[in-house]
């Protein structure tokens, strides 16, 4: 791999980030952090944005007594806002109501007007649509989709709706996205979801409605100003809008996406029709799509009126910015759905980093301290902790999207450490006089140290850097921080503060 895109789903602006934006940015940004130690900062691309056009959201705006342009301009900003108060680190930031936007979706909508299908059809076509229209989904459901007559998703019984619309012809593309994702060319992550997809397809593709005549909040049909765009066709053309499609340098080094990250209520969008569009407009579709479940707060659905929903800012506020990245990103396997207890975060705080990377940090230069005159001991590690096993295992697991796993070797690391510590007593053997065993022990966790640095550097960046800034280890390229027995013995350590203090 020489380069490294990956993109999180742009956020729609009906309403401010909660926790459930917050898990997918941060492990785009863990992964983004992960492949710029192993890329170079140059070879990675990391994109987030905010989806802001349709009927819902020209809905909310008139309920709040503002202008739709005025109200996605004040959302958006409170998305990067806390984007910036979690320490997100991406390269760009995506609004699709930007002029850079609109105008390549704009010539996108141009160009698949004259393309073919691979049955020989023209891709767009006009036709009149019946049928029953979610404004919450921005999607048109069949009855089979509905629960008691409302939608599953967001409890409201669908509008029926007719009007004259343009439509993109994906049911020429059924045994074409078929094959493509059966044989990995586009990939579909955990294998359940790719199962989901095909069986999907399988089914039989319908046509799908690219235009909308009442819909006035969006960008205009280039070939017919009496219709706007549908909302996510105009969304997902962000991921190359982005890149400044076609022509700029940054769409021919990063496109096609490495890894698009998106929550499972929008894989047909992203694993069907996105595709689809890509393939008529002669554009490569992205490589891999990973797929993450759905969030409960302690057991129920987030919800406004329940007062459940919890706000990212409020745990940076709480506990830090790192610890808030590792107690969002900690709760449960990414990929699945899961539930977070809130009473659990301050548990789980002192538990792994206040009496796990921060006790252990502090014990360790404290003995170097008292015990090597606070040096580092020109020896080599021979710890029994296999600590190149390790990484081994922590890179395959960011191949395969598995964070909470490496938060695991992580704390099972910071584990080995302190029973390490407790078996050798290395307070006993000073007092012992056995000076060449306190130092081998002191060393072999100066080591350990360096190595846990590396290994939190993209989840907890400040606390990485920091740790490494008091070891007097001034590289922060990934394979000189995995490289055994390169600490610098003439150099002091810095015990400093507390990295976290108790709650």
């Amino acid at each position: 791999m020489e380069k490294y895109y990956i993109t999180t789903p742009i956020y729609y602006v009906n309403s401010k980030p909660h926790i459930g934006h917050a898990y997918t940015t941060i492990v785009a940004d863990i992964l983004a952090r992960y492949y710029r130690l192993k890329l170079g900062q140059e070879n990675v691309w990391f994109l987030t944005g905010t989806d802001e056009h349709g009927s819902k959201i020209a809905q909310v705006a008139e309920k709040e007594g503002k202008a739709p342009q005025t109200f996605v301009d004040e959302v958006s900003a409170l998305f990067q806002s806390s984007w910036k108060n979690l320490n997100i680190s991406n390269n760009d930031y995506i609004r699709t109501t930007e002029k850079r936007h609109e105008d390549v979706v704009t010539e996108i909508l141009t160009k698949l007007k004259s393309a073919k299908t691979p049955l020989g059809n023209d891709f767009i076509y006009s036709g009149d649509y019946e049928g029953l229209y979610c404004v919450g989904c921005e999607s048109y459901k069949k009855e089979e989709d509905l629960v008691d007559g409302k939608c599953p998703d967001h409890n409201k019984e669908p509008e029926l709706l007719k009007e004259s619309n343009w439509y993109i012809r994906l049911s020429d593309y059924a045994d074409l996205l078929k094959t493509k994702i059966q044989n990995d060319e586009i990939k579909v992550l955990p294998v359940d979801r790719k199962t989901e997809v095909l069986s999907f397809i399988e089914q039989g593709l319908e046509d799908v409605a690219i235009s909308r005549q009442q819909v006035k909040w969006g960008i205009p049909v280039p070939f017919d100003k009496e219709q706007t765009i549908y909302v996510w066709v105009d969304a997902l053309l962000n991921y190359i809008s982005a890149l400044g499609y076609p022509n700029d340098e940054k769409f021919k080094k990063f496109w096609p996406a490495d890894t698009q990250l998106l929550a499972k209520d929008i894989l047909k969008f992203h694993a069907i029709i996105w595709p689809a569009m890509l393939i008529a407009a002669g554009i490569p579709a992205p490589k891999e799509l990973f797929i993450h479940g759905y969030f409960t707060i302690d057991g129920k659905k987030m919800s406004k009126t329940i007062g459940n929903v919890i706000d990212p800012n409020d745990l940076v506020a709480e506990f830090g910015v790192d610890a808030a990245r590792y107690l969002i990103v900690s709760q449960f396997p990414f990929g699945q759905d899961g539930d977070v207890k809130a009473e659990e975060f301050k548990v789980k705080y002192n538990s792994d980093l206040a009496n796990g990377i921060g006790n252990l940090v502090s014990r360790v230069i404290s003995m170097a301290e008292k015990y090597c005159d606070n040096k580092i001991p020109a020896l080599q590690y021979t710890g029994a902790f296999d600590l190149v096993e390790l990484w081994k295992r922590v890179e395959q697991n960011y191949t395969d999207y598995k964070i909470y796993e490496n938060l695991r070797e992580i704390q099972d690391l910071i584990s080995w450490a302190d029973n390490h510590i407790a078996e050798t007593t290395p307070w006993a053997k000073a007092k012992e006089g056995k000076v060449e065993e306190v130092n081998q022990i002191i060393y072999n966790l100066i080591e350990i140290l360096k190595q846990l640095a590396g290994l939190i550097l993209p989840i907890l960046p400040e606390t990485g850097a920091e740790i490494l800034k008091r070891l007097n280890f001034d590289s922060a390229e990934l394979e000189n921080i995995k490289t055994l027995n390169n600490l610098d013995s003439d150099k002091s350590l810095d015990k400093g503060e507390a990295l976290f203090l108790r709650k």
